[in-house]
């Protein structure tokens, strides 16, 4: 299957050579041709398999033909609605990407930074809208925003809309566009909380799902490293001394955290950058500019950017911290191994954290690698208190992998990226429902 195959129009398959796309993704193919066909669609794919492209490029096509060539009265026609600010520069930026030889205007708005610009290009008159929910209230509710006329609704990452507390903005949104509109609702996980929600925005919907809900990207091969809390800055020093590491995003939990590393880095002449949510809107796209430039090697964030940033060739994500929300951890490495691309996810995990590792591969049905070669190994292990039988967090790994400076397309024969294992492997650290769960202690190996 290829994009000239699912009936879009001229300018647009132009404008995705331009880009280099030629073969569009599952959720892509399956669904451009039911937005086009102006149905409702309820969408579920892991993070990194090209949401933004599925509904942009429909959307853009559908204005087009619509409005024609008479645009001299712009009103908001389409809506994209998201939870973070770089996640709508992102959207803003394929939309002008993929609707580059259209005559469609488009803009962005979002909260942290003056509104003055963001009114003034409203004024000017716009089609398709991009939003962070805080901000777009705010300046409807100033009268700058109207929405009477809009016929596409789009609401992206869902499930992130209702971790950061988003659900009550979203409602009031609802209230304030129209009935009569063609709604797409998309989230990288499903829960019932998620579906009580689109049963409110949806009508008669299409549901979609193209990958499993919470996977992990075969493109990306996953590792974990042992390691006490106190030798972390050393080990990540340590990696980063390999020279084929062009770029590496790291994340922590805490803003005092990010900030923490990125000064170790530059005292040990890696030259990095911090983002997270403390930094002005004008630092923090300074930083990501930086960092997909290549002019700073390192991009150490909290999880306010695991679903927002989207950097080509990509190739190293490093969980300094591992996340205790197992879905925060499927967002992190999302970030690599896009668009087919190869990737590598390496995570530090101390003795506080091996419960947060045996609740991620819970989620993800896979037993990540552990790598002992390197000076700061430590063996560390479950042990059922009550059994006492310890059974192995994951299987040794020899660092076996891609090179991370350099992303390759995958291909059939590619070996090295974590599998899931049979339900039978993974019984030893999974529970099962009737059992109450188990706390479980750590014993290093003597």
């Amino acid at each position: 299957m290829t994009f000239d195959k699912l009936d879009l129009i001229e300018p647009i398959l132009n404008a995705l050579k331009h880009e280099g796309y030629t073969t569009p993704t599952p959720i892509q193919e399956i669904s451009i041709p039911i937005i086009l066909k102006g149905r409702d669609l309820l969408g579920c794919a892991q993070t990194g398999t090209g949401k933004t492209a599925a509904f942009a490029i429909p959307i853009l096509q559908q204005l087009e033909k619509e409005m024609g060539r008479n645009k001299t009265h712009r009103k908001i026609k389409a809506l994209i609605v998201t939870p973070t600010r770089e996640l709508a520069i992102q959207i803003d930026e394929s939309f002008a990407n993929y609707g580059r030889f259209l005559n469609l205007r488009h803009t962005v708005v979002f909260g942290g930074v003056n509104q003055n610009p963001q009114v003034n290009a409203l004024k000017a008159g716009v089609d398709i809208l991009i939003a962070t929910p805080g901000r777009l209230l705010d300046l409807q509710n100033q009268g700058h925003v109207k929405l009477n006329e809009l016929s596409i609704f789009v609401l992206d990452e869902a499930d992130r809309m209702l971790d950061m507390g988003f659900i009550h903005d979203v409602k009031k949104l609802i209230k304030l566009i129209p009935s009569k509109r063609q709604s797409l609702f998309f989230s990288a996980t499903m829960p019932d909380s998620i579906r009580s929600l689109a049963a409110t925005i949806l009508t008669c919907p299409e549901e979609i799902e193209v990958t499993p809900v919470s996977s992990t990207a075969e493109t990306i091969q996953q590792e974990m490293y042992f390691v006490e809390t106190k030798s972390k800055k050393d080990l990540l020093i340590h990696l980063l001394q390999d020279k084929r590491i062009a770029t590496a995003l790291v994340f922590t939990r805490t803003k005092h955290g990010a900030d923490k590393i990125m000064r170790i880095l530059v005292k040990a002449n890696i030259k990095a950058e911090a983002i997270h949510g403390n930094k002005s809107q004008n630092a923090r796209q300074n930083a990501l500019r930086n960092f997909k430039e290549r002019t700073t090697r390192v991009l150490v964030a909290t999880d306010i950017a695991a679903r927002g940033i989207d950097i080509d060739d990509l190739n190293l994500v490093i969980n300094y911290e591992i996340p205790n929300i197992p879905e925060t951890y499927v967002h992190r490495i999302g970030r690599t191994g896009r668009a087919g691309l190869d990737g590598k996810a390496i995570s530090f995990c101390d003795e506080d954290e091996v419960e947060y590792l045996r609740d991620i591969q819970k989620l993800i049905s896979i037993q990540i690698p552990v790598i002992k070669e390197h000076p700061f190994h430590e063996n560390y292990e479950f042990i059922n208190p009550k059994s006492k039988v310890k059974s192995k967090v994951a299987g040794k790994g020899k660092g076996l992998g891609i090179d991370p400076g350099r992303g390759k397309r995958r291909t059939a024969t590619d070996r090295n990226v974590s599998k899931p294992q049979p339900s039978k492997s993974s019984s030893n650290i999974n529970h099962t429902k009737s059992e109450s769960p188990k706390k479980l202690v750590l014993r290093r190996e003597s």
